[in-house]
């Protein structure tokens, strides 16, 4: 009975983590889920319309996803929904496999196989993957992205499809084009950033700018009559709910590695939400927590004809912007944009697409601006991390984006690893008459019947060692020298290459006459010296296990130095032997 009242609690609290609590909402959530709602509706059509899908998926991935994203997510004020770059690598996904992306079936497969990526990771806890993802990286795939947005509604902005599979190359075919653009739908696009730019100097209108733009162009090409394409011309609008969407689970092989891609990039986008956005109620966000959230918004939205869909910094902020205040007003945007779709479909039949094109290029432009902070950072820090941000950019724009997000993987790895490798050293300690230990630079040899203690700081990463075993003391000429190594920093699991340095060292001091001890061991490496018999090459006391206070394990190293040194012929009862002296102060 005890047992199964345990697992219940234990059941139930899984559940509240997963399930957090929703709370009451603010009268203020009622406006911004209403803002952020219609927001959805220019927005969610654009990016599904520049990926190629049917612009009424991109509208219902403001619906379910949203509602159950904001209930479940630990980011409170995160709302989830279709962003630019899930809409262009699903379109990727699928025409690398194939596949029609206006196709419902293919469409709700690859987000239901999305989402079941994402619930996976976040129950299995793997949001530390994010951390490994360079901010240099992040910054060249973002820009990278904000650039596709651009080139994808340049044909609706101007009325002229610019040639190219380069996007760079393709705003260069635009731009000498220009005598081919539509003069109409160039001018609607014209006004439609002029006004969205005057809505945004009001302050009150600042937050719903995009939809002021789009209400006033779209009503004043009405009323005057233009001819230009309205999104009636690209598809209907159903005045209806999102209805039930099989998946095709015949192509579940050609879409499972896509849907790894797709969930990637969706939570690569989502992971700075919950920096950027703290909760109200001060309360912690939770990665892996989100991870499951969006999970569970794409296992649902991909039941009624949601595109793929993760945490959106742009809705996000729009919704803030209004007023949120509780998860409620991303659970009311989901509800309020169904009940625009019921009463007002004809209305959004009706937008201009040059409209839409226009607002686009605003949130593109907005996306390159809002990152010349952290291109310019990422060019200062280093020429290693402006070559990863280069190299992610281009591959944005010239490859396939679920190839660009491998190769952004394999530069964060890379810069990972080349950065612990140059962080990695040793420094010696000394000890002044006081008993206060000072860091210095090691010395070139180890000075004979002296004891040398030098620290440790690396991963033990195979690629560090052979750089820095460079800076050990020299031990030719070692007699009764003696050399600690402190090594508590170390990691439980070291590299073989570590083992062959600590193992080539200790026989080369021994065949000098010298010893080599180690300090502050961990159990987990312990162990791995004694299975690799490196415990054996350093001898009885050459492994001084990482307990008690910080520095004991050191201590007792040297009291072990001296009493080693005081036995050898020509020892000191004091520990000292020929010239030996304590050692001093650094210089």
């Amino acid at each position: 009975m005890i047992r199964e009242r345990a697992a219940g609690v234990e059941s139930r609290s899984w559940t509240r983590r997963l399930l957090p609590a929703p709370g009451r909402p603010k009268p203020s959530d009622v406006g911004a889920g209403l803002v952020t709602g219609l927001f959805s509706i220019p927005e969610g059509m654009a990016y599904a319309s520049i990926a190629g899908f049917n612009p009424v998926a991109g509208l219902y991935a403001g619906i379910v996803p949203a509602i159950v994203g904001s209930l479940t997510a630990r980011t409170v004020l995160m709302v989830t929904t279709l962003t630019s770059a899930i809409a262009l690598t699903s379109q990727n996904v699928l025409r690398e496999a194939g596949l029609d992306p206006r196709n419902a079936g293919h469409l709700a497969t690859l987000t239901l196989l999305a989402g079941l990526v994402m619930l996976l990771m976040g129950v299995l806890r793997l949001g530390a993957v994010m951390s490994f993802v360079s901010h240099a990286v992040m910054t060249g795939f973002s820009t990278g992205i904000a650039l596709q947005i651009i080139t994808g509604v340049l044909k609706d902005a101007t009325g002229y499809r610019p040639q190219g599979h380069n996007r760079l190359y393709q705003v260069g075919d635009w731009l000498a084009h220009i005598g081919r653009w539509q003069l109409a739908a160039t001018l609607v696009a014209v006004a439609t950033v002029v006004v969205w730019a005057l809505a945004r100097r009001i302050r009150r209108l600042e937050p719903v700018a995009l939809l002021v733009a789009m209400v006033v162009v779209g009503a004043a090409v009405a009323a005057v009559g233009t001819q230009v394409e309205l999104v009636r011309d690209i598809a209907r609008i159903p005045a209806a709910l999102p209805g039930f969407s099989a998946p095709d689970l015949s192509v579940v092989p050609q879409l499972l590695g896509g849907a790894v891609a797709v969930a990637l990039v969706a939570l690569a986008q989502a992971a700075s939400i919950g920096s950027s956005v703290p909760n109200p109620d001060g309360s912690r966000s939770s990665v892996n927590g989100d991870f499951a959230a969006q999970g569970l918004a794409n296992l649902a939205g991909g039941l009624f004809q949601a595109l793929p869909s993760g945490g959106s910094l742009s809705r996000t902020g729009v919704a803030v912007s209004a007023g949120a205040r509780t998860r409620w007003a991303g659970v009311l945007s989901g509800v309020l944009l169904a009940l625009v779709v019921l009463v007002c479909a004809p209305l959004a039949e009706r937008v201009p697409m040059p409209v839409i094109g226009g607002l686009i290029l605003v949130v593109g432009g907005e996306l390159i601006w809002g990152k010349r902070h952290d291109i310019l950072l990422v060019l200062r820090t280093s020429p290693l991390s402006s070559a990863a941000m280069v190299l992610t950019f281009l591959a944005t724009t010239q490859l396939p984006l679920q190839q660009a997000i491998v190769l952004g993987a394999i530069l964060s790895l890379l810069l990972y690893c080349a950065q612990a490798a140059r962080q990695a050293r040793f420094l010696a300690l000394t000890r002044d008459p006081e008993g206060r230990w000072h860091l210095s630079d090691p010395p070139d040899r180890l000075p004979p019947g002296d004891v040398t203690v030098l620290y440790y700081a690396g991963t033990s990463f195979f690629a560090e060692l052979p750089r820095i075993e460079q800076a050990l003391p020299r031990a030719d000429d070692a007699h009764g020298a003696v050399l600690i190594l402190v090594v508590r920093g170390a990691p439980d699991v070291p590299s073989a290459t570590m083992a062959k340095v600590i193992r080539r060292h200790a026989r080369e001091l021994d065949r000098q006459g010298g010893r080599l001890i180690l300090a502050g061991v961990s159990p987990g490496l312990a162990r791995i010296l004694r299975m690799t018999g490196v415990d054996r090459d350093l001898g009885p006391g050459g492994i001084v296990p990482a307990a008690g206070a910080v520095f004991e394990p050191l201590d007792r190293a040297l009291a072990d130095a001296r009493s080693w040194i005081a036995a050898r012929p020509g020892g000191t009862p004091d520990g000292t032997a020929g010239h030996w002296t304590p050692p001093g102060p650094p210089t």
